[in-house]
């Protein structure tokens, strides 16, 4: 007992340790760099929406920072209360079991839909795509009015990283297919002439226009197993593709590095985010962990096998209780493909304009001019836009800040998590 209370002491000793000398660091990595420094900037006139966990807020000009709910969902969660109600009779009952002995949630309104992309149009309306398992759909939402209005919604369409062209009124987005193939497609903002324009065994996406007559866009090769099964994904590249002649030109490839998010901006420069390419590690230690935990795995496949029928049949589960409904781990989170674990990253990563960061200094925002001259304007970077005035927007996973022309950082919002920005 003595030495146990003697070990307890000593980790709480490290970890009071720990936490006094890496608070300095963090300050310090907070206020060092001019990218992470906190500037003044007028954020007037900034309006900015993002998307997080599938959900899209909205901060206006002035305003205050709110989630922008769909009459759509709205809609279908009503449906499916008046749904759970005609159930509610099969609870307590064998009706109530699923699969593996879990209770089925008759009372549970979760829909599964979710916010893929966003994008403000010339007049008082963002536009956004919305996604279940087998339906998609492109949608107005008027900010002044609140009407919403639906564009173009069938099976199997699932588009995203939405980029308008405010002159013509065309769209170029990310299709998705489901082979986990994602190709560049354009459409109208009126839902027709749903056209892609790329192909292969690629993952192509995050497209942006140069100019009415071409694109740019990140590609990554797929890599499959004898089965057909994706293993692994490639470096991304930027491509750039002229939209008469079908001309493919590659702007920016090194097997090192992920070139994300490309971006053109009125006078010609050429912003991306920029990562090191994390290379697939296969080793045999994962067999040998297999190995050993098979006779465990198989037990408990038994186990859930049994315990299905003991509540089908007796109501009563094998243990005491039946546990809470299993839920995803909120410390990881993915951003731009790669799982970030949230609780590590605010920990060490260093912060911006006071703001902790999800994602690592590694990840910057780059501009290249049209000269080929690479210049870091920030980092720790997740996303960005460019606003109809040519300011500059970036995250950095908990905040959204404006980017001064002096280099510094003002901040706009803070959010749990922040996905794709939409500057407005």
């Amino acid at each position: 007992m003595v030495l146990l209370i003697g070990f307890a002491l000593f980790v709480c000793l490290v970890i009071l340790f720990y936490r006094v000398t890496d608070a300095p660091k963090e300050a310090a990595a907070g206020s060092s760099g001019s990218a992470g420094a906190a500037g003044s900037a007028n954020i007037s006139g900034i309006g900015v929406a993002y998307i997080s966990n599938g959900k899209l807020f909205y901060q206006p000009e002035g305003g205050a920072l709110r989630q922008l709910h769909s009459p759509y969902i709205q809609e279908i969660e009503d449906r499916l209360a008046r749904s759970n109600e005609r159930n509610s009779w099969k609870k307590n009952t064998s009706f109530e079991v699923g699969a593996y002995g879990q209770m089925k949630q008759f009372g549970d309104a979760a829909n599964g839909i979710r916010y893929t992309s966003a994008q403000f149009d010339q007049h008082q309306a963002i536009l956004y795509f919305l996604s279940d398992q087998g339906i998609g759909g492109l949608f107005s939402f008027n900010l002044e009015t609140g009407v919403e209005t639906r564009i173009v919604h069938r099976q199997h369409l699932d588009l995203s990283d939405l980029n308008l062209n405010r002159e013509t009124g065309k769209l170029v987005c990310t299709s998705s297919s489901k082979d986990s193939i994602t190709n560049i497609a354009t459409l109208d903002v009126q839902g027709n002439n749903l056209r892609e324009l790329t192909g292969g065994d690629t993952a192509d996406s995050a497209p942006s226009w140069c100019d009415d007559d071409s694109i740019v866009y990140q590609s990554a090769g797929l890599g499959r197993d004898s089965q057909g099964m994706i293993v692994a994904l490639g470096h991304s590249t930027i491509q750039k593709l002229d939209l008469r002649s079908g001309k493919l030109d590659t702007v920016l490839d090194d097997a090192n590095t992920d070139f994300l998010h490309p971006r053109v901006t009125s006078t010609g420069e050429l912003l991306f985010i920029r990562r090191p390419y994390e290379v697939p590690q296969y080793s045999s230690g994962n067999i040998l962990l297999d190995t050993v935990l098979f006779p465990f795995r198989l037990l408990r496949a038994v186990f859930h096998y049994l315990n299905f029928f003991s509540m089908m049949y007796s109501r009563k589960p094998l243990t005491g209780a039946s546990g809470p409904a299993a839920q995803a781990d909120v410390k990881a989170i993915i951003l731009k493909g790669k799982r970030i674990d949230a609780e590590k990253a605010l920990r060490s990563e260093s912060m911006v304009a006071g703001v902790p960061s999800l994602v690592p200094a590694s990840w910057q925002l780059v501009q290249r001019s049209r000269s080929g001259d690479d210049r870091v304007l920030a980092s720790n970077v997740a996303s960005y836009d460019i606003t109809p005035a040519g300011q500059i927007l970036y995250s950095n996973g908990r905040g959204v800040f404006l980017l001064g022309d002096d280099g510094r950082s003002t901040l706009v919002l803070k959010g749990d998590l922040v996905g794709d920005i939409i500057a407005r």
